[in-house]
């Protein structure tokens, strides 16, 4: 009876083991496969960077809107091209300086 017992719990274990080996070979392959994929693939920056960096995403498309219509109505209003250039070219150096004082922050 014993030897029956220890017979069973030898194979139970053979059977363990060779799992045990099947599911290492498995992790070892992953793992493998995914560094080959993170070298390969390009390593992106997360999160913001640059001068728009410090405002969201509401207040981007403020600035942005805010600009665009400034210029149309530089564009519809002043007729001489030269003074359309200069109010533009002002307008954009001015920019930084006006969205600092709305928003409060520095860009």
């Amino acid at each position: 009876m014993s030897r029956e017992r220890a017979r069973r719990r030898a194979e139970r274990e053979a059977e363990q083991a060779r799992e045990r080996a099947v599911r290492q070979r498995r992790v070892v392959r992953r793992q493998r496969r995914r560094a080959v994929v993170r070298r390969l693939t390009p390593q992106l920056r997360r999160g913001r960077s640059g001068r728009l960096a410090r405002h969201n995403r509401g207040e981007r498309a403020a600035i942005a809107l805010l600009t665009g219509a400034a210029l149309i109505l530089i564009w519809t209003f002043v007729d001489n091209l030269a003074l359309r250039i200069a109010l533009i070219v002002l307008l954009l150096l001015v920019l930084p300086a006006i969205v600092v004082i709305a928003l409060d922050r520095r860009t």
